[in-house]
């Protein structure tokens, strides 16, 4: 979101501005002078100019033009902007042999930005009627769900590697860490409630079903979540220390669709300062079926010497307060259980 102030903003107050933006996942970027349009439409009406000519001139169709984009320029800016780019074209000697090199081109009749074509009727059929047959066979609706579903996948895939927007979704995730209220999401006597998402149309296979593999990572990133939620995961690790996965176990036990709602949870079965016994459920949001579950020992590792150590207690504070209440909870039946093990029979 774009901050323009003026000079009777305090600091203060752009300050409270741009947090409280921030508090509810937007990025704040401070625009320096009033001026009209902005940054972001300032510079979407120079590509849009451009844009117009080349269609007004017969060079490209709408199509085309987005074909240029998308495929094109577009994916390097999406996550490295337009100077980010170019750095990266001016490659060892970087931005200032870029310039040198290509800057003596701006001299040359190649765009048309201090004009614009008139938009006369026909430039206006022929745009609308090249943008039909470009989105024929989907509908406004449509277009938008492929929008956000893609837009969704690019910010996945951006935030796992802490660039771009993907960098402020990570730091927005801290913040909503850093400002939970700890004693209402851990919940006391009752199994940790971590996860709360939708199957992604990406997690489905040829069947309609989310893939087993995606169950393993749903069960990876409840793990990160209960590891987080202890105060064991990003500080921790770069402190030296963290868990390494000993044994798992996993038990499934229903399909679940595209779409569909699924949380888990997690219950501390043992922990002391070398293990960590933890036994997951993975649910359906609709009706609290259980899907599948996965019991897994990590170990306390030094990251350093790469072997099993002992844990402070100090770290091992909130662990061990929720270890404690978790000890009166009913032991899940299947703990324990290993491949191809047959069934207890109930007792008569």
């Amino acid at each position: 979101v774009e901050v323009v102030t003026s000079d009777r903003s305090s600091p203060s107050f752009v300050k409270e501005a741009c947090d409280t933006l921030a508090s509810v996942g937007f990025e704040p970027l401070r625009v320096r002078k009033e001026i009209d349009a902005h940054l972001a439409d300032r510079l979407l009406e120079s590509v849009w100019r451009e844009a117009l000519w080349l269609i007004n001139d017969d060079i490209a169709t709408t199509q085309e033009i987005d074909d240029a984009i998308r495929y094109g320029f577009g994916l390097r800016w999406a996550q490295m902007g337009l100077f980010e780019t170019y750095r990266l074209a001016g490659g060892e000697d970087g931005m200032a042999h870029f310039i040198k090199q290509f800057g003596p081109s701006l001299q040359w009749p190649w765009s048309k930005l201090t004009d614009v074509p008139e938009l006369t009727e026909e430039l206006v059929n022929k745009i609308a009627t090249q943008s039909d047959a470009q989105s024929a066979g989907h509908s406004i609706r449509e277009l938008e769900r492929i929008r956000d579903r893609n837009l969704v996948g690019l910010l996945r895939s951006l935030k796992e590697r802490d660039w771009g927007a993907g960098a402020a979704l990570n730091q927005y995730d801290k913040f909503l860490e850093k400002n939970a209220d700890g004693d209402a999401l851990a919940e006391e006597h009752a199994p940790m409630h971590l996860l709360d998402i939708a199957v992604l149309p990406a997690w489905i296979d040829y069947n309609g079903h989310m893939t087993e593999f995606r169950y393993t990572q749903v069960f990876s990133d409840t793990c990160e979540a209960l590891l987080r939620r202890l105060g064991l995961h990003d500080e921790y690790v770069r402190a030296g220390f963290s868990y390494y996965t000993a044994e798992t176990h996993t038990q499934f036990f229903d399909e679940v669709g595209v779409n569909e709602r699924i949380y888990t949870t997690a219950q501390i079965l043992i922990a002391d300062d070398k293990r960590l016994h933890v036994y997951y459920s993975l649910h359906a949001g609709a009706d609290d079926r259980v899907l599948a579950t996965l019991e897994a020992m990590y170990l306390h590792v030094d990251l350093k010497s790469g072997r099993v150590c002992a844990a402070d207690t100090d770290s091992l504070a909130e662990l061990m307060r929720i270890a404690r209440s978790h000890s009166t909870l009913p032991r899940p039946e299947s703990v324990g259980r290993h491949v191809g093990q047959r069934k207890r029979r109930q007792a008569v």
